[in-house]
């Protein structure tokens, strides 16, 4: 090598020795800060209910109030509100809004729930 030539991981040697163009973007996507995704317009996390007691025993109703556009999401999302068994307040769960799920609609979530558009068994 030739002094004051450095090897840079942008540009591959080839078995002949001279170098080759830069790496594709493809392959860079994950490597520094510019390609990072974008993530700052993200609505959160889709989880369905954590499993309780009245989840295994019977069932719990909620409300859909909102479906909303998940940017880099390709199926859109639920806002879904529980009564709270425990405590006096309203939870917000997000799922994935099923094909047929509308906002007002009650669905229901348990071993009981009846088998239909937007329940979770």
């Amino acid at each position: 090598q030739e002094p004051g030539l450095e090897f840079t991981p942008a540009a591959r040697v080839t078995d002949q020795g001279g170098a080759m163009g830069r790496v594709i973007r493809g392959s860079r996507k994950g490597k520094s800060l510019i390609f990072s995704a974008k993530t700052r317009l993200r609505k959160g996390a889709v989880k369905l209910r954590a499993v309780d007691y009245a989840e295994r025993h019977g069932f719990m109703k909620g409300l859909v109030k909102n479906i909303i556009h998940d940017p880099g999401r390709g199926a859109p999302m639920c806002e879904v509100v529980f009564h709270d068994p425990y405590r006096y307040k309203l939870t917000k769960e997000k799922w994935v809004a099923v094909e047929g799920l509308h906002t007002g609609q009650f669905v229901y979530c348990g071993s009981k729930a009846q088998l239909s558009v937007g329940n979770c068994l």
